[in-house]
């Protein structure tokens, strides 16, 4: 087995990871004279990020917010994608290592994302439920709607608390969508799919370390944020941590614990990392350090974008949110300054332009801080969406999305609560 990609007289740009950097770089030098491209990863397709938690909620299938990367470079014969993990780079020999084989580049770029962080607690680990991929978030809708059914047929309501009861671990925006979105399917959505089960036996909290939710957010937009939730029937703890989790009970810092089967890790998230780099370029996180054009520390043709890189400007000492912005931003950026490093010509420093943050909380209820507007309640839920939709890749997608949304919206209900499991295969005895 070989990658197969044909050599050419132009310069090979590698780019592993298909997420918002890799992405925009990619389709940014799609019809490059000076490039070939060569975009790498396990999926074969975008996922987008923001929207996992409507997934995870049965509010939009997993087809909705995924799109086709080949779709995307139809017309463009001179960029290749591969589909397969990469287990190690080579730079002394200026190629990566893969599961289809070796791949040479001229130049290589990082945009490998970023995984759950567990901060080394292995039994949340093994039985918390994660949400950084559209298969986890598939895995979770599954999981919640499994459980809904066990408890229809249990005769014991400590058995049917445990597996209705939700504990979100972490307050920021993940943590916030998905506790509003369960909370307001406990009121107007489970109770006509379940009339025979009491929901009073069904919680839903929310469990952050710090002093607020939504952290990096303004003031208004924390208080409002707690507030939203708590109207909406969500027990949140702030300060609090959770210590362990052993698959019937959340175990708390302050002594308490939560019964419950059905833990949601939010919490925290680490850069992942490929073999072969020098240690010492890792900062806090394992995030890669790396100077203002991107380049990672000590390689003049290797860069890293978005939550895996490392770069501090005045206005941001520990490094760039690890959101969507910062990796469209520097991958824009970037598709415009290896054209210039190719000519020997002087490269662009990046800056990052904050365009602000949302996260909405529920049905009308959203909170947005704009760099010159922050705004809660109906218009900023009406801005989130216009924001998200905008976002989305492709018009078919977009199209699902908002039929789902206003169907959402005239009916109070989600109509794609679906059990999807993969067949398990027969073993002979």
């Amino acid at each position: 087995m070989t990658p197969n990609i044909p050599e050419t007289t132009k310069k090979r740009v590698v780019i592993i990871g298909a997420g918002f950097g890799g992405l925009k770089i990619a389709r940014d030098l799609a019809d490059s004279e000076d490039f070939q491209i060569v975009l790498i990863d396990k999926n074969n397709y975008h996922q987008f990020q923001p929207l996992f938690y409507q997934v995870a909620t049965a509010g939009l299938e997993p087809s909705a917010i995924s799109f086709p990367l080949r779709l995307a470079f139809h017309h463009h014969k001179d960029v290749h994608v591969r589909i397969t993990e990469v287990t190690e780079l080579r730079t002394d020999s200026k190629e990566i290592i893969t599961q289809l084989g070796a791949i040479r580049y001229d130049y290589l770029i990082l945009a490998i994302g970023a995984d759950t962080n567990f901060f080394g607690q292995k039994n949340i680990q093994e039985k918390a439920l994660p949400m950084k991929s559209v298969g986890e978030a598939l895995g979770l809708r599954n999981r919640l709607l499994e459980n809904f059914e066990n408890a229809l047929v249990s005769d014991s309501d400590d058995v049917r608390q445990g597996l209705m009861t939700v504990v979100v671990v972490g307050g920021g925006p993940t943590g916030v969508e998905v506790s509003g979105t369960l909370a307001e399917m406990k009121r107007h959505v489970l109770p006509k799919d379940y009339p025979e089960l009491d929901f009073d036996l069904m919680k839903v909290y929310i469990v952050e370390s710090g002093g607020e939710l939504l952290g990096p957010m303004s003031k208004n937009a924390q208080i409002k944020s707690k507030e939203y939730l708590e109207q909406l029937g969500v027990n949140v703890y702030l300060n609090t941590r959770v210590t362990d989790f052993d698959g019937k009970y959340a175990y708390l810092n302050n002594g308490e614990k939560i019964r419950t089967n059905n833990l949601v890790w939010a919490a925290g998230i680490k850069a992942n990392f490929i073999e072969g780099l020098n240690p010492e370029i890792l900062a806090r996180g394992g995030r890669i350090k790396v100077n203002r054009y991107n380049q990672i520390e000590g390689y003049q043709n290797i860069f890293a974008i978005g939550d895996v890189a490392f770069m501090t400007e005045d206005a941001y000492p520990n490094g760039h949110p690890q959101v969507a912005q910062p990796a469209i931003q520097q991958g824009k950026l970037l598709s415009k300054n290896l054209p210039r490093l190719l000519r020997g010509n002087p490269l662009e420093e990046f800056t990052y332009k904050d365009l602000g943050s949302m996260a909405t909380v529920g049905r009308n209820l959203a909170v947005v801080d704009l760099p010159f507007w922050r705004f809660q309640g109906f218009f900023a839920w009406l801005t989130w969406m216009f924001v998200h939709l905008m976002s989305i890749v492709g018009v078919k997608n977009r199209l699902l999305i908002f039929i789902n949304w206003l169907w959402n919206y005239v009916t109070y209900d989600q109509s794609l609560r679906l059990i999807i499991k993969q067949k398990s295969p027969k073993v002979d005895d």
